[in-house]
């Protein structure tokens, strides 16, 4: 089966969607658990038994993040090294923050003593909280633009600084990426800890899903009312390789929503978003429903993100008629059609395999648990 141009090009926009849901559904809980790790365990013991429930699991998570990272590079070249251009800093801090994580697992438990268990409880918190942080802030930023813009042989220049990233609204979605995870960290705890940690995990899933739901309606609204989204104004002849630099593209306030209007379907996302973070809360004393529903919530807010800009990858505040599309910002129709078979052939086998680990580690990890497995337990 060979696929026109058209056709995988929108097939690779799923393909990288499904890897960052992936990655925000693995490796999100990971962090989330990483961000209440110094809160939730009252002494050494229980934090020992948070630390013990992605352990085993974490670094097969975070895979989704790197696979998710070079299916851009493959996929979207454009994308990727002007993304590189102006988030290069945050994404600095984002790789230095997550250096904590393999350092604090292994070397926690080497030394018995508060200080220095102390030091690596809030080094996994850094590499949980910075990253959701960062992560939320970009998204953000691709909402609002991002300043750039391309020279004619395609060159692109970044016209902004770090600062500028932390902008009122994407310090909101920054603020709700980490209040997603946070509620899907404690969904996980909630879901494989027992007695005291268990408990405390029910409040935060409580009180941090109450804040991701006023989160996501504020940015809601301020995406309706308050920000300029944007729109191709020229006909794009998708099958075509299309350069960047030749189409129009407007700028209006509420224009994200033009595609809700359009395709009425795609309300399913921010209704996914909305009940999810709803019934995660309501349903928190049901361990596993609770876990399957925070996963819900957080497909739908990315979901609702990708739709709201589609066809936008990497829209450009600067030049808005250079802003990056999945039309226009692709490898050649060769490149995504032997990535496609690659993709076909290897996703199953991954999805398999990971499964298969998920069903091995399962079960609760109790105070006990650590105490019976103290010199090989995190």
């Amino acid at each position: 089966m060979i696929f026109d141009y058209a056709t995988l090009k929108l097939i690779w926009w799923l393909f990288i969607i499904l890897l960052l849901l992936g990655f925000a559904v693995t490796d999100g809980f990971d962090m989330g658990v990483a961000i209440l790790l110094p809160f939730l365990g009252k002494t050494d013991e229980e934090r020992r038994v948070i630390i013990n429930t992605v352990g085993p699991v974490w670094e097969g998570n975070q895979t989704w993040f790197i696979t998710a990272g070079g299916a851009i590079f493959a996929a979207w070249p454009l994308v990727y090294a002007t993304a590189f251009s102006g988030f290069y800093v945050a994404l600095l801090l984002v790789l230095f923050s997550l250096f904590f994580r393999p350092a604090g697992f292994d070397y926690r438990n080497k030394i018995d003593h508060p200080s220095w268990r102390s030091f690596w409880d809030w080094a996994l918190f850094c590499g949980g909280a910075i990253p959701a942080l960062i992560f939320g802030v970009a998204v953000g930023n691709l909402l609002l633009g991002v300043p750039f813009y391309f020279e004619p042989d395609l060159r692109s220049f970044y016209t902004g600084s770090f600062w500028q990233l932390l902008n009122p609204f994407a310090l909101l979605t920054g603020l709700l990426g980490v209040a997603i995870l946070t509620m899907h960290g404690a969904a996980y705890l909630n879901l494989r800890t027992d007695e005291a940690v268990q408990a405390r995990s029910k409040g935060v899933i409580l009180l941090s899903g109450a804040s991701a739901l006023l989160l996501f309606v504020s940015a809601g609204f301020w995406i309706a009312y308050g920000l300029d989204g944007y729109q191709i104004m020229s006909t794009i002849n998708a099958n075509d390789y299309i350069d960047p630099l030749h189409k129009v593209v407007q700028k209006s306030t509420g224009a994200w929503l033009n595609n809700y209007r359009q395709f009425h379907w795609m309300l399913l996302a921010p209704t996914a978003g909305l009940a999810g973070l709803l019934l995660t809360i309501y349903c928190r004393q049901h361990p596993r429903r609770t876990f399957a529903l925070s996963a819900v919530s957080i497909a739908g807010i990315i979901s609702t993100a990708a739709f709201s800009m589609f066809p936008f990858i990497m829209p450009s505040s600067s030049q808005p008629n250079h802003s990056l599309t999945l039309w226009d910002a692709t490898s050649s129709h060769l490149t995504l059609q032997v990535m496609f078979w690659a993709t076909v052939i290897f996703l199953p086998l991954i999805l398999l395999y990971t499964s298969w680990v998920y069903r091995v580690m399962r079960g609760t990890v109790t105070t006990r648990t650590i105490r019976d497995n103290t010199h090989t337990a995190y």
